[in-house]
């Protein structure tokens, strides 16, 4: 290996390392201090308002920019130290997808399998593989790229980056422009990938990443601000508690009887129209966990109420999103010894509109 090796770290179970990355731009400092690791076959979501630091991270770990400051590997090779080996082991697909327009798809493909060093003899095969699997067969493979939409233009980008079959994949925005039908088709690329290949994908379509990704990062303001699975995110950002309900009867009946429960526990329902309109609602635990087993034993015996629905709601990412971007601009309020915002509770799960009783 020869100087290679001081390149390589003791981190074989980690497929990507990054330590105290900073990269600045004259005086503003894009990235500060960046430090996670994903671990082989791992699917990373990674997320953060514009400007945030998204693409700058993605693109030091391709090599295609110098960090200022810290060290990030890829399969424990150094990129700053070794960027042309890294290339090898990693397909990128930029936010901005540069691709030339007077190649056909199948064309640009098998020029792609060659630059990435794919054998003579294997390359039809996998470029015929990356074009079923990113549905560019039936209707795209012989046309011009020139001519293509938004949404086919992104599969082709998407196809050129899993062509060489890398250990990393690193997607920027990888569902801009697809239709539902074509974020399905992504989303089974993606089950297809799972545990073969490490993936790191910067998203807007929060309710995608959710569905798709093992563990999400959260950036803000250059820094990591959180990390972990969704359902660790939400027990630390979210810690108020919400239940759906559908109900008909006397509603002040069941404001009673949730308080009986838990005094924290709050209806919100809208006003009904008649005595037989089925409402939905929510009954909200801002502060006390939601004894689920007991109010619903408590409802469902409730005399004058009928109750046909009852399922606990799941705070979403985009509401663990608000509340970890918050936090951390909460944070550096407080380090500028600035006033706070005059409410620093976490946003309540989404729910559809309702009028408080």
């Amino acid at each position: 290996m020869g100087p290679l090796q001081l390149s390589i770290m003791d981190t074989p179970a980690a497929a990507i390392v990054v330590k105290g990355l900073t990269k600045s731009f004259g005086s503003h400092v894009a990235i500060r201090d960046v430090s996670f690791t994903v671990a082989k076959g791992e699917i990373v979501g990674f997320l953060g308002p514009n400007g945030a630091g998204k693409s700058t991270t993605m693109r030091i770990l391709c090599g295609l920019l110098a960090a200022s400051k810290g060290e990030a590997y890829i399969g424990g090779i150094s990129v700053a130290r070794s960027p042309d080996l890294i290339k090898r082991h990693l397909g990128y697909m930029p936010e901005n997808n540069p691709l030339p327009e007077d190649l056909r798809v199948v064309e640009y493909l098998h020029w792609r399998a060659a630059l990435k060093e794919i054998p003579r003899g294997k390359q039809s095969k996998r470029v015929n593989e990356v074009l079923e699997l990113c549905d560019l067969h039936r209707k795209a493979s012989r046309k011009l790229i020139g001519s293509l939409s938004k949404g086919f233009r992104q599969r082709v980008g998407l196809a050129d980056a899993i062509l060489a079959e890398p250990e990393v994949v690193i997607l920027d925005e990888p569902t801009i422009g697809l239709d539902p039908h074509q974020v399905l088709i992504f989303r089974q690329l993606l089950d297809t990938l799972r545990g073969k290949t490490t993936i790191v994908l910067s998203s807007h379509i929060l309710d995608e990443v959710e569905r798709s990704c093992d563990r999400v990062m959260i950036i803000n303001q250059g820094r990591i601000v959180a990390c972990g699975t969704a359902q660790d995110l939400r027990s630390e950002y979210c810690t108020g508690t919400a239940i759906k309900i559908e109900f008909r009867g006397d509603k002040q009946a069941l404001i009673k009887a949730i308080a009986t429960v838990h005094a924290d526990y709050v209806l919100h329902a809208a006003a009904p129209r008649s005595a037989n309109d089925w409402l939905p609602a929510q009954i909200l635990g801002n502060k006390a966990p939601m004894n689920d087993e007991l109010l619903l034993r408590t409802l469902s015996a409730l005399p004058g109420v009928e109750l046909r629905a009852f399922a606990r709601e799941e705070p979403s990412l985009e509401t663990i999103f608000i509340a970890a971007t918050k936090r951390s601009w909460d944070t550096e309020l407080k380090g500028r010894n600035a006033s706070p915002p005059a409410s620093t509770d976490a946003p309540r799960p989404p729910s559809t509109p309702v009028a408080t009783a």
